[in-house]
């Protein structure tokens, strides 16, 4: 059994939720934007991973970072990440490369 939270922001075509989640990770979902709002609602403060699934809202990893410098961002997406968030990225996978099992493992495994 795990303590750590997530949050996943952004659609899950990989189920990368239900990955986390058979793991022990409690996750929080956000659909739609990521701001300060949304992120805090989802218990951003007091969480240990920040999967952002949508790179139209890359943003969303700086607002984390700045409310949880510990946050770890993580990026799971096809798309690339915007040169401005690579900086506060922690991890960027492709799904085409790793499956939502073998990243939910590896960011369990890490923490």
């Amino acid at each position: 059994m795990t303590d750590l939270s997530a949050i996943v922001a952004g659609p899950d075509t990989e189920d990368l939720t239900g990955e986390l989640e058979a793991l022990d990770v409690a996750v929080t979902r956000i659909e739609g934007a990521v701001n300060g709002t949304t992120l805090a609602d989802a218990g951003i403060d007091d969480a240990a991973l920040f999967v952002l699934t949508d790179m139209a809202e890359a943003t969303g990893i700086a607002v984390a970072k700045e409310r949880n410098p510990d946050v770890r961002a993580v990026a799971y997406a096809a798309e690339t990440l915007p040169e401005y968030a690579k900086g506060q990225t922690d991890l960027a996978v492709d799904p085409e490369l790793l499956s939502a099992a073998v990243v939910a493992d590896e960011l369990v495994a890490g923490a």
